[in-house]
């Protein structure tokens, strides 16, 4: 969507302001010895206290209030029965509508005993993420978005996972701009223009480029020994720096 009014952008942060809130929880409720399932019951009880509804469950009939992916799965990860280790890499993605305006966030946390490896790759991840979103401005390329997560992944040894990508988003959970892609093309034209909405999402990996679907038709799935790591924020485009609706209550 295009922002149109100050309702819009104070729909769009409100809505930010949920999902960063019940994403942070998630992170920092993650243990040893707890279901996915269990995890995100907590992210579907805070969703509901705020009155936000989620965005997969509601769009997609996606069968959970938030998507868990854990070690070789980079994304869409379905809750359930599976119990997170010790040395677990985590990934939370949190999307919700509230009062009809979409965002959509996410982070990655890896269980203590935290492997040196594991930090760098969230490390990296999170780094990609705020050198992608200094380049969104009003009349950037959008393949400058990429350029920025590639150079990062390669300048800490990891790849990028390329069939993930960034997307417009904010009167539903996936809009134009579709395709805001992790790695540079130089065929892209796309530039990014005042008031659009989008979400950044980089996926860094230890060892797949691509991924494919898991045996229940959700989860994407990399090499059995692949690691990812996903950091996402939706932001508005602006002719200077982007407003960021999904930034932690510590501005982080």
């Amino acid at each position: 969507m295009t922002i149109e009014s100050q309702a819009d952008v104070d729909g769009i942060m409100a809505a930010g302001r949920v999902v960063a809130t019940v994403r942070d929880a998630m992170l920092a409720a993650v243990e040893p010895g707890m279901t996915t399932q269990e995890l995100d019951d907590l992210g579907g009880r805070l969703l509901d206290e705020a009155g936000a509804l989620s965005a997969p469950k509601v769009t997609y009939d996606f069968p959970g209030s938030t998507c868990i992916s854990v070690n070789e799965q980079a994304a869409h990860g379905v809750p359930g029965s599976k119990v997170i280790c010790a040395g677990d890499i985590v990934n939370v993605d949190v999307s919700a509508s509230l009062n009809g305006y979409f965002a959509d966030t996410g982070g990655t946390t890896v269980v203590p005993p935290i492997a040196p490896l594991r930090a760098r790759l969230c490390h990296a991840t999170r780094v990609a993420l705020k050198s992608a979103v200094s380049e969104a401005r009003a009349g950037a390329k959008i393949n400058r978005i990429g350029k920025a997560i590639q150079s990062v992944a390669k300048a800490h040894r990891f790849k990028v996972i390329r069939n993930l990508a960034g997307h417009g988003i904010g009167r539903s959970l996936h809009e134009e701009p579709a395709g805001i892609i992790g790695y540079y093309d130089h065929n892209d034209s796309r530039k990014l223009h005042a008031g659009q909405v989008v979400a950044i999402e980089p996926f860094l990996s230890t060892r797949s480029t691509h991924v494919g679907e898991g045996e229940d038709g959700w989860a994407l799935i990399g090499h059995r020994s692949n690691l990812s790591a996903q950091y996402e924020h939706t932001i508005i485009i602006t002719n200077g720096a982007p407003i960021v609706a999904t930034l932690s209550a510590s501005g982080g």
